[in-house]
């Protein structure tokens, strides 16, 4: 077995000089995401959710036919012997006038075509990420598998769009059993953890995911897997989700949630963000029942199950480098110079290696960072929260 690290919810800002995600940053092409991850975050596989619009695709195929990404036998595209590509797509359902977002993985060329020859049928232009397909949540899940493809929600517990979030108690309630059997995973998104989710009696059967939904290069990893595979495939993934073979999630890396920019219900008209036990619904400071509902309030109302023991892949509460307090470009530069990529920086390198590139402050913020002791004040309402130099201890780094 082999392990490797894959941050599997990606977005393109654009492919051939054309638009694709529009809030992205244009920066985040294709070839720019594949260098991106071989050089600077250290992953061996990244999926791209943006692969199934009309310009992903066709960038996809020319990388294919110049070369620069080879078909696995296994499923998949590898770039440069150190990455594989994971083609994908993230689409907006409608059911019964809630609407949520999914995503769909596919291991072959063909698979992704046949996908995407049926999603461009029922969206108003395929140019475009994340459409808004005329199809119900089991639609969607049809069209995936069928293509031989693997389906799952994505972000689930958000306010914008998540599954539960902003659509339902139950996946039951919006999937039949077959369609419900299908669904391979579930992302948890930035403002939950497996802790939380675990509350859900229904998702103690999936494995969790744990995924950047990136709309920069900076952001790609701020959330990822560790996978332990036989190779680096999309055959060896799907084995992983189902737990075949010894085959596995080995580990979820990810923001703490209360770094998340919908962790806690906050006001809409006046901003606070609420600080008391959940389930809060309305503002603590104004009365106003006009807020935004945040994860740890919606699963406090819908929890059915106490989290117990499960065998459960951990979930490492991380903190990237662009988060930490005192850490600007300059001095990642520095330590990308001295380890390499950021990945090994936050999983790797040794303390006194770290004081020595970069000094005994820098290094301490980050060994702070790994063992979860600098404070975090909560985010809510589309306010990501924030890390302080103040620790949890109640010390303080000068």
């Amino acid at each position: 077995m082999i392990r490797i690290y894959a941050d599997l919810h990606v977005h393109l800002g654009q492919a051939l000089g054309r638009p694709v995600k529009i809030p992205a940053a244009r920066t985040l092409t294709l070839p720019a995401v594949l260098e991106h991850c071989r050089r600077r975050k250290g992953l061996g596989m990244v999926g791209i959710v943006d692969a199934a619009t009309s310009g992903g695709l066709e960038e996809l195929r020319r990388l294919l036919r110049g070369g620069e990404l080879r078909a696995l036998e296994g499923g998949g595209f590898r770039y440069e012997e150190a990455v594989t590509l994971i083609a994908g797509a993230e689409v907006e359902t409608a059911d019964e006038g809630c609407r949520s977002h999914w995503l769909g993985f596919f291991g072959r060329l063909q698979a992704l075509e046949g996908f995407a020859a049926r999603l461009w049928r029922v969206v108003s232009n395929p140019q475009f990420s994340t459409p808004r397909a005329a199809w119900r949540a089991r639609d969607f899940v049809e069209a995936v598998t069928e293509t031989g493809g693997l389906a799952l929600p994505a972000h689930a517990f958000t306010p914008h769009r998540g599954v539960y979030g902003s659509c339902a108690d139950r996946l039951a309630a919006l999937l039949p059993p077959p369609a419900l059997a299908r669904v391979a995973a579930i992302e948890l998104g930035l403002s939950a953890d497996s802790e939380m989710a675990d509350h859900l009696s229904e998702l103690r059967r999936l494995s969790f995911l744990s995924n950047s939904d990136a709309h920069s290069l900076d952001k790609i990893a701020r959330e990822h897997n560790l996978f332990e595979l036989g190779e680096p495939s999309f055959d060896e993934l799907a084995r992983a989700l189902r737990a075949e073979g010894g085959r596995r999630v080995a580990a979820n890396f990810g923001l703490d949630p209360r770094l998340g920019k919908y962790h806690r219900t906050a006001c809409n008209r006046c901003g606070e963000v609420a600080a008391a036990p959940p389930p809060v619904r309305r503002c603590p400071g104004c009365g106003s029942a006009d807020v935004t509902k945040g994860v740890r309030d919606r699963l406090a109302e819908i929890a059915d199950a106490s989290p117990g023991p499960s065998g459960r892949a951990p979930y490492v509460h991380q903190l990237p480098l662009e988060y930490l307090p005192g850490i600007g470009r300059k001095t990642r530069e520095r330590l990308y110079g001295a380890f390499g990529s950021e990945l090994a920086i936050l999983h790797q390198a040794p303390a006194e290696e770290l004081r020595r590139a970069v000094g005994g402050k820098v290094a301490e913020v980050i060994i702070l960072a790994r063992q979860g002791r600098l404070a975090v004040i909560p985010g809510g309402g589309g306010v990501y929260g924030r890390v302080e130099y103040a620790l949890s201890t109640g010390h303080r780094i000068d």
